[in-house]
């Protein structure tokens, strides 16, 4: 059963977040009520009640979020670490100063659920590997612009 926590980012999920290695499940809606879910790898906490992610500009659920701006956001991590996020989401960089194909998008919380089972854990979350090293250098580049703009938005 999901237990209701707040609007504030638990200890451990910011420190999830900030290690750069999860991938939360972006949820949206289309303008004629469609579900959309997207894989978000650059997600970063700005403060303990935002996030801020990196996403394409062309992506379906870029498009939603800009339209519909409430978004659920999904976060499984090692640890027994099993959030969901309500928020409403803003545009803050497009594009990003990293790629100019990606938007930076801030996401201010309105509520916070634990998603833990009290039937299983979460051992390791949604795991995954760069498919080169340029896409490792991009990722690297636009977690570092998201870490920046933590600091001083």
């Amino acid at each position: 059963m999901a237990k209701h926590v707040g609007v504030k980012l638990p200890e451990e999920l910011v420190e999830l977040l900030k290690k750069g290695t999860i991938v939360a499940i972006l949820a949206t809606f289309s303008e004629r009520g469609l579900p959309h879910t997207t894989p978000i790898q650059c997600i970063y906490p700005k403060g303990d009640e935002s996030l801020l992610l990196s996403i394409h500009k062309e992506h379906t659920g870029y498009h939603n979020m800009v339209w519909q701006k409430k978004i659920m956001i999904c976060i499984l991590g090692e640890g027994n670490i099993a959030y969901s996020i309500l928020g409403r989401a803003g545009v803050v960089r497009a594009p990003s100063e990293v790629h100019p194909l990606m938007n930076i998008v801030r996401v201010d919380i309105i509520d916070i659920k634990s998603d833990r089972s009290i039937l299983t854990k979460v051992e390791n979350g949604i795991t995954w590997s760069f498919t080169s090293p340029e896409a490792q250098e991009l990722v690297s580049n636009l977690f570092a612009e998201l870490r920046d703009l933590s600091r001083s938005l």
